[in-house]
């Protein structure tokens, strides 16, 4: 298979582990005679400086061009601490999605037995948890009108969504469930927001299209307390855009480490696929970040970009085999372990695919 891939490494830490995943890809493609062209193209602090804009026309026309996007991060210090910027880093990720119309953001979360105690769970808690969480993208607070008045000192944000945003969204989550353990919960805070109970209004009409799925509601602030009382009632869990972005937060945390969390953006044209981390500025350059869950992101990518499953399981069976052997960065590293570099991870995972059948 041909596969045409960008490569927008972004800021901080992005281009060492995007660098990673490109080793990764590499050495599935030499094991199953696939070939991959990549195509560089500069997002968020980087671009600003380059071009002025986080997302670039340049950037989105190579997007628009392959048939997945494999993205680093976006985020500079610089940037966080000016307030009265106009042009921020986290502005490329926004518009990249919107403009290809990526409305669904799907995070899994599952454990590694052998990382099993360094979740802040008890082990009789998360072990076993596997559950994948929809988010949607391209709507609700970060999108609706806001602004400031009162001379700047009353500011607001509109948290609005369509019902055409709901259903498509709704939709590839019954389907996702349909494909796993047949288990959907749908998040909201109904007993308050308007915009809620649309949500749940078009869930309870959908429903009984999909008579196989045990279809459930949770109000966002239960829904969090779950994740952590018992993390194994989720199957797949969907959501609001705000709502997504803090739970999927609090799910990374389930595995002991943000670095092992991969994601994938889709919808109507490219779909992008990227680890849950920030760009981690304090870390860039230093060759001391995780690049696992940007190396699993790799293996979304295969799976839902291509369908190529069995070269999506290869690459999670050597991400789990580097964490058995102990081949891991610093912030996996147990006592009497020896950490190893960002790029000594890429090159072992790499080799695996290689060597081992």
């Amino acid at each position: 298979m041909k596969m045409k891939i960008a490569k927008l490494a972004g800021d901080g830490i992005g281009p060492e582990v995007i660098e990673q995943a490109v080793k990764v890809v590499n050495a599935i493609a030499e094991r199953f005679s696939h070939e991959v062209t990549y195509t560089e193209a500069k997002v968020g602090a980087c671009a600003i400086d380059e071009t002025g804009s986080a997302y670039p026309e340049s950037t989105h026309k190579v997007c628009m061009e392959s048939d997945a996007v494999l993205f680093g991060a976006v985020g500079d210090p610089r940037f966080d601490n000016d307030p009265t910027a106009k042009v921020r880093p986290e502005q490329g990720l926004l518009a990249m999605r919107k403009s290809l119309g990526l409305y669904a953001n799907l995070r899994p979360v599952e454990t590694f037995e052998a990382l099993i105690d360094r979740s802040p769970l008890k082990n009789d808690r998360v072990s076993g948890a596997d559950l994948l969480c929809v988010r949607e993208l391209t709507g609700g607070m970060y999108f609706g009108e806001k602004g400031r008045k009162d001379n700047g000192d009353t500011a607001y944000d509109t948290n609005i969504y369509h019902r055409y945003e709901v259903e498509r969204i709704l939709k590839l989550a019954f389907d996702y469930a349909g494909r796993r353990r047949k288990h959907l919960t749908v998040v909201d805070k109904a007993n308050v927001l308007e915009s809620s109970r649309l949500w749940r209004q078009i869930a309870q009409e959908m429903a009984p299209k999909y008579p196989e799925i045990k279809c459930d509601y949770m109000y966002v602030d239960n829904a969090a307390m779950q994740l952590i009382r018992d993390p194994k009632f989720f199957d797949v869990l969907v959501t609001e855009n705000t709502f997504g972005d803090i739970l999927t937060d609090e799910a990374s945390c389930l595995t002991g480490s943000m670095g092992l969390l991969a994601s994938a953006s889709v919808g109507e044209h490219t779909s992008v696929f990227e680890p849950i981390h920030g760009s981690y500025p304090q870390a860039a350059g230093k060759n001391i970040a995780n690049p696992l869950a940007t190396i699993l992101s790799a293996a979304m990518m295969m799976e839902y970009a291509f369908s190529l499953m069995e070269e999506g399981r290869v690459i999670r069976q050597a991400v789990a085999a580097s964490i058995a052997a102990n081949f891991v960065t610093e912030d996996l590293a147990g006592e009497n372990i020896t950490p190893r570099t960002t790029s000594e991870v890429g090159d072992w995972v790499a080799d695996y695919i290689r060597n081992r059948k």
